[in-house]
């Protein structure tokens, strides 16, 4: 892939500028201190990247660069493709794995998520050590939730969810899709991305707490064989998800 600038219409602009409206009042208050740019390029081989612009400086500053084709997906669409890269197509193809997040723009999920990277990076709402394998004192946030950045507390342990994409780098048979879910679901993760490392887990619970409770939205993930639903995960209405929520109260103090 070759990555390259994309200069933005004024209809997409228009979609950008909705976006950060739609941002929690803690959101905006330090994005506007520590948010240097925000850019957009083509056949960037990712949906989205938050990085620390010179670390030596005394203010801590952030770019987000994001691929610009999201900028004409709805919620839901874009969702979907990602949750479908945890899966590989089955011989039969009767499984379809669907996430139904409405129909809002794509860049104000994706804003949303990258944006409470930097809110963590600011408070340290999870814990940021110098190498990922090192066992460090949790926050309220990580505290029996992970064991270490990447390293989910043992009772969230699965043999079936340790071997999906953002858990083992590799994508398991969409037949496996309901059995998938239905284990997740006796997690407190809010998604399969979630289970990635604690900094992702933050920035998805915040995502799509703020997607449904906020802006009225819905976000769950229907897995179907020729039509007939098998399985469904709704994160919103998991009692161990739903546990963890009145951490996120910061986010919406005036």
């Amino acid at each position: 892939m070759k990555p390259a600038d994309h200069k933005l219409t004024p209809a997409q602009m228009k979609k950008v500028s909705n976006a950060f409206a739609l941002l929690p009042p803690l959101h905006q208050r330090i994005l506007k201190q520590h948010l240097q740019s925000i850019s957009f390029m083509d056949n960037m081989p990712n949906t989205a990247l938050t990085s620390p612009v010179d670390p030596s400086r005394g203010l801590k500053m952030f770019n987000i660069t994001f691929r610009a084709g999201l900028l004409d997906q709805t919620i839901s669409e874009w969702a979907t493709w990602k949750e479908n890269t945890c899966f590989k197509p089955a011989a039969d193809f009767g499984y379809k794995v669907q996430v139904e997040g409405g129909n809002m723009d794509a860049i104000v999920y994706v804003l949303m998520h990258e944006a409470t990277h930097i809110i963590d990076a600011m408070l340290e709402i999870t814990p940021h050590p110098a190498e990922s394998d090192s066992v460090v004192k949790p926050t309220l946030f990580t505290k029996d939730i992970w064991r270490k950045m990447n390293v989910p507390a043992d009772p969230y342990i699965d043999s079936l969810l340790e071997k999906t994409r953002f858990r083992s780098g590799q994508p398991v048979p969409i037949s496996l899709a309901p059995e998938v879910y239905q284990k997740l679901a006796q997690t407190p993760y809010p998604s399969l991305y979630a289970m990635a490392a604690w900094f992702e887990d933050i920035a998805e619970l915040a995502t799509i707490y703020h997607l449904t409770n906020k802006l009225s939205q819905p976000f769950l993930v229907i897995v179907t064989k020729n039509n007939t639903e098998l399985a469904r995960f709704e994160p919103m209405k998991n009692g161990r998800v739903k546990k963890r929520l009145d951490q996120l109260a910061i986010f919406y103090a005036k």
